[in-house]
């Protein structure tokens, strides 16, 4: 009895040496997946770019905020930071963005002088793993970097790319 329990500890540390050697082996693999579906996640991104920049002004204007603030232009930079969603996963990509605004009618802004400064912040953009999308939101007074930094229990930096670097 006692050669059989023997056996059967023995069968079981190699079962489990085997599987570490094999999840092992398999880290490259992996490695190299993900960092194919990020190249695709970019490429994507640069594709579908022109139109996500336009539903996102859409979107962020329809929100109704700043209160009493109607948007009027925005500048996109070229420059994308990609984070991922700690909890989630989903890949994100953050763009610097320059927001003018002015006055809605009656909104109680029409007297405030700041109104007509342009506004730094950054453009949250979502991958679901085969489109891009934008639900419009956005990070007033944070560059891409700040945002990530900002919120680090949330999100981690996966990837900065800079226009003068992109082929």
């Amino acid at each position: 009895m006692d050669y059989m329990l023997v056996h059967i500890a023995i069968t079981a540390c190699i079962a489990a040496v085997a599987g570490a050697a094999a999840m092992i082996a398999m880290r490259p693999l992996r490695a190299a997946r993900q960092a194919e579906r990020l190249a695709r996640a970019q490429r994507d991104f640069h594709r579908q770019r022109e139109p996500l920049e336009a539903k996102f002004i859409e979107r962020a204007a329809a929100t109704g905020k700043p209160r009493g603030l109607r948007w009027v232009d925005v500048e996109f930079d070229d420059d994308v930071l990609y984070a991922r969603d700690r909890k989630s996963r989903v890949l994100k990509a953050l763009v610097a963005i320059e927001v003018s605004f002015e006055a809605v009618e009656g909104g109680g802004m029409e007297e405030v002088e700041a109104v007509s400064r342009v506004r730094a912040a950054t453009a949250e953009f979502l991958y679901d793993g085969d489109r891009w999308a934008t639900k419009g939101r956005v990070y007033f007074n944070l560059a891409p970097s700040a945002a990530v930094k900002y919120l680090a229990s949330d999100l981690e930096l996966v990837a900065e790319e800079h226009a003068g670097e992109r082929g």
